[in-house]
């Protein structure tokens, strides 16, 4: 393993230390993964099915409620009489206009993909199934890597029947769309969802939801349909579609009010919940798109603590959770990770984050 430097960006994460299959492939349960947990500097290791003992009643879990879609189709791109060129379609986010953002991939020939350029403007791109793709222009002024696209009229219904989940080359092998679903997943009216898994919650289970329940601490539903993140490019979120419900700012306020700390699950729950919350802290009812990007500079005004998987260290997502951590803290944690072996991506360890003014549970 590479020396430890000093800094966030410096750390090293070994390929073996990526979780190449869920746990339940590994003879183990999805609470079963590890618990890092990070009190201020203040280091624990704990297994996931312990999680209720680092809480106590009165918290709040903030969760993200979007399912998984089967993101992931198989198209060419080029001109049809000469067979064109094979790439793989990761479908993104849907527009207000029915267009998509799309990201073209290279099929790398074990069923993982490779980056590959955007565009160009006009390209034509035929589905499996028969349906049709047309590049328009990129996501944003500058970036090429996702392009809006005009689509065909039911994508939901395309991804149904000739869609995969999403996977990339640290996995070993293609994996059912159940294992990328969390228990708090519910169905979009319109068909909406994330193209990757909300993966801060996959090692819940319903008995865990259950236990939690009975201590007192209260879960709260966000959605936001996450987009198409990417192993190799470390670019901030994209802009997302999002809804914070009356019910649960209301559960948000009410609980810090109370003295009760609120705990979001994922990144994504920490970016609706943000986005819903005023300058003196009180969140409110809101929906729509969140082009939030969480920095230490700007900080947390609605969440007290994190529980979230393990990001590469250069990933702008550790700026979130520098934001509610401290550097310290959060260099403290990552440095323990991977020293105790933790095992990181959506199929690995959790981490749950309580900033060092959060008193300890008594039932720990």
């Amino acid at each position: 393993m590479a020396k430890v430097l000093g800094t966030l960006e410096s750390l090293s994460v070994p390929p073996e230390l990526s979780a190449r299959v869920p746990p339940e492939v590994r003879g183990a349960g999805r609470d079963d993964v590890r618990l890092l947990v990070s009190r201020g500097a203040e280091v624990s290791h704990r297994v996931f099915r312990e999680l209720p003992g680092q809480l106590r009643a009165g918290d709040v879990l903030v969760v993200n409620t979007s399912p998984t879609l089967p993101a992931a189709v198989d198209a060419r791109v080029g001109v049809e009489q000469a067979g064109g060129e094979p790439v793989v379609v990761h479908f993104s986010t849907r527009g207000e206009d029915g267009r998509w953002a799309v990201e073209l991939r290279t099929p790398d020939g074990s069923g993982s993909t490779v980056p590959r350029p955007g565009g160009p403007a006009g390209a034509v791109v035929r589905l499996r199934g028969g349906a049709r793709l047309v590049l328009r222009r990129p996501l944003a002024p500058g970036a090429d890597r996702l392009w809006w696209a005009d689509a065909p009229v039911d994508v939901e219904r395309l991804l149904r029947r000739h869609g995969r989940p999403i996977r990339y080359g640290y996995t070993e092998r293609d994996q059912p769309l159940s294992a990328y679903q969390t228990v708090f997943a519910l169905p979009s009216p319109d068909g909406s969802g994330s193209a990757e898994m909300p993966s801060a919650a996959r090692p819940f289970t319903a008995g865990l939801v259950a236990e939690l329940v009975s201590r007192g601490v209260q879960f709260a539903p966000v959605t936001l349909h996450t987009g198409v993140a990417s192993a190799e490019a470390h670019e901030p979120p994209y802009p997302e579609r999002f809804e914070v419900p009356a019910t649960t700012a209301w559960l948000v306020n009410a609980a810090r009010a109370a003295g009760g700390r609120v705990v979001a699950v994922g990144t994504t729950a920490v970016r609706a919940l943000e986005t819903a919350v005023d300058g003196r802290g009180v969140v409110r009812a809101a929906s729509g798109w969140t082009d939030l990007v969480i920095t230490p500079g700007r900080g947390v005004r609605a969440v007290d603590g994190l529980l979230t998987g393990l990001h590469e260290p250069a990933a702008s997502h550790l700026l979130m959770l520098e934001a509610i951590a401290g550097r310290q803290a959060l260099w403290r944690g990552y440095t323990e990770a991977l020293e105790h072996l933790y095992l990181w991506h959506e199929f690995g360890d959790s981490h749950l984050i309580l900033r060092d003014d959060t008193p300890h549970p008594l039932n720990c």
